[in-house]
């Protein structure tokens, strides 16, 4: 029985595992953008190979280094308990490492010291990840032997931008003292001393380490890293006293979240949210385009063309506007149309088109009949052969069609559309009509008209209300994109 007990300290169920199956693909894609695993080997202290693996976006971005943290497995498991920290963390732009620390899964070494030799292991980590430049700060998330494994190691360097330990023993000498009652081992509490004494022995000479010597009391009040402490109210393995007691005398900004389950149950949505947010707090990670700022999104759209770098929830946002408005202003009965998200920006740009001509017409034609007395009638013009539409074209054969002027004549504006450059691999329309052509006035008008006007102001009113939500969407979509014109038309030059 000793020696059963004695396994199950420093050699507990070993996980032996495909990487290939348990793993993530080498290539990868998470939430829409794609990632890939670097699988490495480094050798620690001892000469025991660690087999690790690094979770990175795929391509790594150049010259913009990000944070990273590193997981670290309880005493029977291994880098592939590092799955779920991959889907926590990589979205906001935090690589994930995990290893196999020594004893463990496909490394080498025979028995596991519950942090003591882990904590070399992971100092091995930490020196490799120090030495790119593609790695900014570093985290740490442990959990049970793991969080042990990070508490020990981050008393010794306090340049860890934060921890997050899950289910840590304050001291292993009463955690096995714990288990003796907890498994029902029948014997009298000096013969159980005895026996731990006899295991103290047995195991400093097989894993080469005094398990009177793994107290995290010790190191807790010389560290002072953000810490986010989590345990399992019902665990009856490593009771929750042992946080507890680890917390109260942790020395660093501190905070505890207790949540239902046992030592080995799935953790709870929002603890991983909680994470989540404590890494991004402490590590900063670098902003991606998505979430840039609404002032950058508003003057750069980006390459307009399938495949590039573009923001599509941007172009569906300023269509779901313009095709509201042209709705709002050809019947204000008509519910606006649901736009499904999932639809390529291509269509939705091509749906777009037909549907702002047409509720252009309509509003133009209404305008009309309210000044039908006046000489200087607005004159409808079909899609595509209209003054102020504007036709982009990707191909390398054809020219830029003609655009409308922003505070330039038509001339100089079409001399630059031609001499812009044709990269584009897609043919985009979007047809703009600006406001200064609908409120064109006749400078003959009649004193009666004046009159009718008047009575007809109210309407009008509503009607210009519509022209100003019309105009707004669409001067932005068409300064965007003429935006990239003279953008691309610069270069060129």
């Amino acid at each position: 029985m000793i020696d059963q007990f004695i396994n199950f300290v420093i050699r507990p169920p070993r996980a032996a595992y495909n990487p290939d199956q348990y793993l993530w693909e080498r290539d990868f894609t998470l939430a829409g953008r794609a990632y890939k695993r670097l699988d490495l080997e480094l050798t620690n202290i001892r000469g025991h190979t660690l087999q690790c693996s690094h979770y990175v976006p795929s391509p790594f971005p150049e010259d913009t280094p990000l944070p990273c943290v590193i997981y670290c497995h309880g005493n029977s498991g291994c880098r592939a308990d590092a799955n779920e920290a991959a889907v926590i963390l990589l979205p906001s732009n935090i690589t994930v490492f995990t290893l196999d620390f020594s004893g463990s899964g496909l490394s080498d070494g025979d028995y596991v010291s519950l942090g003591w030799h882990e904590r070399d292991d992971l100092k091995v980590v930490v020196s490799y990840l120090r030495s790119s430049k593609q790695i900014s700060r570093i985290g740490l998330w442990g959990r049970s032997m793991g969080a042990v494994t990070s508490l020990l190691y981050g008393a010794e360097d306090p340049s860890i931008a934060g921890m997050v330990l899950d289910s840590a023993f304050s001291n292993l000498f009463d955690l096995m003292m714990e288990l003796v009652d907890v498994y029902k081992i029948r014997l009298p509490k000096f013969t159980v001393k005895m026996a731990v004494q006899y295991m103290r022995r047995v195991i400093q000479k097989k894993a080469k380490f005094d398990i009177m010597d793994l107290n995290c009391l010790k190191v807790a009040p010389k560290t002072f890293i953000p810490t986010l402490f989590g345990h399992a109210s019902e665990d009856k393995f490593i009771q929750s006293h042992h946080s507890d007691l680890i917390f109260k005398s942790y020395a660093g900004d501190k905070n505890m979240i207790k949540f239902d389950g046992d030592h080995n149950s799935s953790r709870p949505q929002f603890y991983y949210d909680s994470l989540s947010i404590f890494f991004f707090n402490v590590l900063h990670p670098p902003q991606s385009n998505a979430s840039s700022s609404n002032l950058e999104k508003y003057y750069n759209l980006g390459d307009l063309k399938v495949g590039a770098a573009i923001d599509e929830s941007l172009l569906c946002e300023i269509i779901t506007g313009l095709r509201s408005a042209c709705t709002d202003a050809a019947s204000s009965s008509a519910a606006p149309p649901s736009i499904p998200t999932i639809k390529p920006v291509s269509e939705l740009i091509s749906e777009a088109v037909p549907v702002t001509s047409i509720a252009v017409d309509s509003v133009v034609n209404e305008n009309d009949r309210i000044s039908s007395d006046d000489p200087s009638k607005l004159q409808d013009k079909p899609n595509g052969q209209s003054e102020e539409c504007c036709s982009y074209t990707s191909s390398n054969r054809e020219s830029w069609g003609r655009c409308s002027s922003l505070g330039c004549s038509d001339e100089e504006s079409s001399a630059e559309c031609r001499a812009a450059d044709n990269s584009h691999e897609m043919a985009l329309k979007a047809f703009a009509t600006p406001l200064r052509s609908i409120q064109q006035k006749s400078p003959k008008a009649p004193k009666e008209e004046k009159k009718k006007k008047k009575t007809l102001a109210a309407p009008k009113k509503l009607k210009g209300e519509k022209f100003e939500k019309l105009e707004a969407f669409s001067k932005r979509l068409r300064h965007c994109i003429l935006r990239r014109v003279n953008h691309q038309r610069h270069r060129s030059s």
